[in-house]
């Protein structure tokens, strides 16, 4: 059966993998199967250019041993100095060597638009029409794109439908989007867009947040609606602190009853 992080019947756990070398790498992924990582992801911004090559990839990816697998290629890390357009190459030629979804940017190809800064989604057409030429070509190979939009503030429920409803508009299979929370009543109101979310959009999304007050969201999000699970094996020097175990974010989404009851 084809890899694929669309039409799942229950949240997916992708143990994230943040590593600089291609062995460090295939251990990390073994490891999170191991721990029971239904899919992984491959953050390629953390791989010593040296090492970004058609072998390595198609190595690392024959180590995840047909589970689907979620690339990132943010300007960050060891991408730093690289282009938008070589940013984007190096996605396609990455899913060529069997990753199944890109993370496609909302900033992409428009310069002025960076993470953290505004929403991270570019409205200018050159780079919208950019964007949705990439998406079609990604298509075109029968893998998934998924945009983010990294706003790491908390934004509101309007906000948050407005990203979403462009990024779907602009052919994304998966829609993500980061904000944050910093207080109790903020993380309860990213619960609330959580299910908004879920009742106004037509393709599965990824709402996260980091903060002081994002732990309940990274872990509840799921069962609300959200497609995947971000989650580590061990939090190192190189994890995000805010994403979850991925031992703890299974037992969460394998023991948690959230079902409403039915009345008879």
């Amino acid at each position: 059966m084809k890899p694929t992080f669309l039409n799942q019947n229950r949240p997916l756990i992708t143990g994230m993998i943040l590593k600089d070398n291609p062995d460090s790498i295939r251990f990390a992924v073994k490891n999170s199967i191991y721990d029971g990582a239904d899919c992984l992801g491959i953050q390629l911004e953390c791989l010593k250019k040296e090492y970004k090559s058609v072998d390595n990839y198609k190595n690392i990816f024959a180590a995840c041993s047909n589970h689907p697998i979620y690339i990132t290629n943010y300007k960050l890390r060891e991408n730093h100095g690289f282009t938008d357009e070589e940013i984007a190459e190096e996605l396609v030629k990455a899913l060529s060597c069997g990753a199944t979804l890109a993370d496609v940017p909302g900033s992409l190809f428009d310069p002025e638009c960076e993470r953290g800064a505004g929403i991270e989604l570019t409205y200018k057409q050159e780079a919208i029409t950019r964007q949705m030429e990439l998406i079609e070509r990604i298509h075109s190979m029968g893998k998934e794109v998924l945009m983010s939009s990294h706003t790491l503030k908390f934004e509101s429920a309007e906000t948050v439908l407005e990203i979403a409803y462009e990024q779907q508009r602009r052919g994304a299979d998966v829609v993500k989007i980061v904000t944050a929370a910093n207080s109790d009543e903020e993380q309860i109101e990213n619960l609330r867009i959580t299910t908004l979310l879920k009742k106004e959009l037509k393709v599965p999304f990824l709402f996260l947040s980091g903060g002081t007050h994002s732990k309940i969201h990274r872990m509840i999000g799921p069962q609300l609606g959200c497609v995947s699970y971000l989650a580590v094996r061990e939090h190192d020097e190189f994890a995000v602190p805010t994403q979850p175990t991925i031992k703890a974010a299974k037992s969460v989404r394998d023991n948690l009853d959230y079902f409403p009851d039915l009345i008879q």
